[in-house]
């Protein structure tokens, strides 16, 4: 089995920044895209932001400029730096692993248990 465990979020104020992490562990081989999504109040969940194997990014226009995704492969982490923060970034965030186990027999999809991001004054 593979654990993943979410850490980072919390209050913060208009402006300001906060980091969030995403560490699994477990029967893990091989870990391919890794992913962060949120779920606002009400709102459906959405991609913000995933990071290839390689290294390769791509961000959901609303986070462009202020948000940073990155990998730590020998630790089997992702992070998020945010920045700049506004009221609109609150949000539950997730991060989605696809990860591949030490049999490499398939790609299977994990997620956080979910960390809340506050943004206001």
């Amino acid at each position: 089995q593979v654990q993943l465990v979410e850490s980072g979020g919390g209050l913060v104020q208009p402006g300001g920044s906060l980091r969030l992490s995403c560490v699994a562990s477990g029967n893990i081989f091989s870990i391919n895209t890794m992913s962060w999504y949120r779920q606002g109040p009400g709102e459906q969940r959405e991609l913000v932001a995933d990071i290839s194997l390689g290294g390769s990014t791509a961000y959901a226009d609303s986070v462009k400029g202020r948000f940073t995704i990155s990998r730590d492969n020998a630790k089997n982490t992702v992070y998020l730096q945010m920045s700049s923060l506004k009221p609109g970034d609150t949000a539950v965030y997730y991060c989605n692993l696809k990860i591949v186990p030490r049999d490499r027999s398939y790609e299977y999809i994990y997620w956080g248990q979910g960390t809340q991001v506050t943004v206001s004054p």
